[in-house]
């Protein structure tokens, strides 16, 4: 059941979705923006998968050796039980395009020493892996009058998605990332909206307070804005915070999602 804000707008919402493992099969693989590996995959298991919110995420399971057969757990009333209690290392990943049955699309960002950025860098056509949820799905509404946009390249699919959807007219989205990158990977999706790319690229305290500055000539009316924050854990908690304490933003109203953590 949605709730009305005070707005008269409706609040997001949260759905649930069954718990399904399913193995896919690589069916297509393609360099996007130098930065990123489009990934595309087939199963007739992906009947019944779906993803209604823009940023959700699936877990991905990736066997220890590319050609190795992927497994796939039983779900059973005490839990997920992998077979001999081995269970495959994971990341969990936003889909990008699902084609409603056996096809699945899954954009993979380069960077180095990361299991799952390896993995698409070495895998070919034919090869497998297994995949579980996404168990549950924010639900957006488009229409709030003032909407924000921070992240990074790790954003970008989420980012994608949203803007497939997205017919609002004050909306401003803040990249560490470069211009090109961004540009070359949401193409004609920017045409309406106002993006920054930040010139360090860091999410670091430079960064923060770049982006800071940029969103403080923001209005946010009441129960009537939408902020959307991903990236680096500390970060994204920052930025988090200050939205929600200095500039009066609604914690429902802010949606803050640590994608990845910096070392110590």
């Amino acid at each position: 059941m949605t709730k009305t804000l005070s707005s008269g707008r409706q609040a997001p919402h949260r759905v649930r979705n069954e718990l399904t493992f399913r193995t896919l099969t690589v069916s297509d693989k393609q360099l996007v923006a130098e930065q990123f590996w489009r990934i595309s995959f087939q199963s007739q298991a992906l009947a019944g998968f779906s993803s209604p919110g823009s940023d959700d995420h699936i877990k991905l399971f990736f066997p220890e050796k590319i050609a190795t057969a992927p497994v796939i757990p039983t779900v059973t009333d005490e839990g997920i039980v992998w077979p001999d209690n081995q269970r495959p290392e994971s990341r969990d990943y936003t889909p990008l395009e699902f084609d409603g049955q056996s096809s699945l699309v899954i954009d993979f960002y380069r960077h180095e020493q990361g299991i799952a950025s390896d993995w698409a860098e070495n895998v070919s056509v034919g090869d497998s892996l297994t995949i579980g949820g996404p168990r549950g799905s924010l639900i957006i509404p488009n229409e709030y009058s003032q909407q924000l946009y921070i992240f990074d390249e790790t954003g970008l699919p989420a980012m994608k998605r949203r803007l497939n959807t997205l017919r609002a007219d004050n909306v401003l989205l803040i990249a560490f990332a470069k211009r090109q990158v961004v540009e070359e990977y949401l193409g004609a999706l920017l045409a309406d909206h106002n993006l920054h790319c930040l010139e360090n690229n860091a999410m670091d305290a430079s960064g923060i307070e770049q982006c800071i500055s940029l969103s403080n000539p923001l209005h946010f009316p009441a129960d009537d804005h939408f902020v959307w924050l991903t990236g680096e854990g500390k970060a994204v908690k920052q930025l988090s915070d200050h939205f929600i304490e200095q500039r009066g933003c609604s914690p429902e109203l802010v949606r803050a999602v640590a994608y990845w953590h910096a070392k110590d």
